[in-house]
């Protein structure tokens, strides 16, 4: 029998928002022990767990949520009574190129994930969770008015935010058909220190620092939402230990920028740590051809999340944007 007070299992704890929580949650638990499974796809690092590898409530292990018989495998070798579900393929234009291997990954991983915490539970749900782990673009395309709720009907637009609602049904599905205490939960974009170069926030800052153009979609006016990952994990951690079994919770950056004014930022951040002149950077914009299904606009309404369990974000964009690009700078330098 296990001496620790929980047995976690998060999956996709290598990549950009998992490996910030495992950290956090190996550091600030010790009577917890963590079960970290990744397939340490292209975009994941496990430099990101330098600092906590060697610690004695946390173990690694390569494993693919696809392969249902591993995962099933893990949850009896180290008596997980809780799981948090990360792992998933989540670019979008990988998803258009190759949308087969997301619905693999993401549908079917999480399914594996459900059937085998419900085979190895066997219906004693006291003191278990799992906790699914989404995104806003479940919801769809925004105008200029409005943001999503809980309630808001999905309405996915590219093959992997149809994937990620899929596996969001799944996982409800489990709570109403079997019970299973499932909370699920949709962020907005996250960025922040480890996040894989191919998305927005680092692959601007790196294009920047090589003086390589920096491509931006249509006409830059599309609109997001930010949330610094850390922000984000102190609200997995809180909905976790608080949230209601069967609910879902959006977390929300309350930062509101198109795509243009978010590298005019990072021009300027990143011109200026380099001693370069201000805004020279600009002459590497270069405006291409939109994604296809290019969603407009995403805003979150977190007032569930604030009002019942005291959550509120406590890194304002500029901030965290500096926070973000001195980090990516110093691990450029490293590497």
């Amino acid at each position: 029998m296990s001496n620790y007070k929980k047995n976690i299992l998060i999956t996709g704890g290598a990549g950009f928002i998992g490996s910030h929580l495992v950290i956090q949650l190996v550091k600030n638990y010790s009577n917890y022990r963590i079960i970290n499974i990744d397939s340490l796809t292209y975009a994941s690092n496990l430099k990101n767990l330098l600092e906590i590898e060697n610690s004695s409530n946390y173990i690694f292990k390569k494993i693919d949520i696809r392969d249902k018989n591993a995962v099933y495998k893990i949850l009896i070798k180290y008596e997980v009574d809780n799981i948090i579900h990360l792992a998933a393929e989540s670019h979008v234009d990988n998803s258009i190129e190759n949308p087969i291997e997301f619905a693999e990954t993401n549908v079917i991983g999480t399914l594996n994930l459900l059937e085998s915490a419900r085979s190895y539970w066997n219906n004693n749900f006291l003191n278990k969770c799992f906790y699914h782990v989404s995104t806003d673009e479940v919801f769809g395309s925004l105008g200029t008015e409005g943001s999503f709720l809980e309630s808001t009907p999905y309405n996915p637009r590219s093959p992997y935010s149809a994937s990620k609602a899929s596996s969001d049904h799944f996982a409800r599905a489990y709570h109403y058909t079997y019970k299973m205490p499932v909370i699920i939960s949709n962020c907005s974009n996250n960025y922040g220190p480890h996040q894989f170069t191919e998305k927005l926030i680092p692959l601007m800052i790196k294009n920047i620092v090589n003086n390589q153009i920096l491509p931006i979609y249509g006409d830059g006016k599309n609109i997001r939402d930010w949330l610094f990952v850390k922000d984000h994990i102190e609200a997995i951690d809180l909905i976790f230990h608080n949230g209601k079994k069967g609910e879902t919770y959006n977390i929300g950056g309350d930062n509101e920028l198109n795509n243009i004014d978010i590298i005019s930022k990072l021009i300027l951040g990143v011109d200026k740590a380099l001693s370069r002149s201000e805004g020279s950077s600009k002459k590497l914009i270069s405006f291409v051809t939109d994604r296809k299904g290019h969603d407009f606009r995403y805003s979150i309404d977190s007032s569930k999340l604030k009002n019942e369990l005291g959550w509120v974000p406590k890194t304002g964009f500029d901030e965290g944007l500096q926070l973000t690009i001195d980090w990516f700078l110093k691990s450029f330098k490293e590497n």
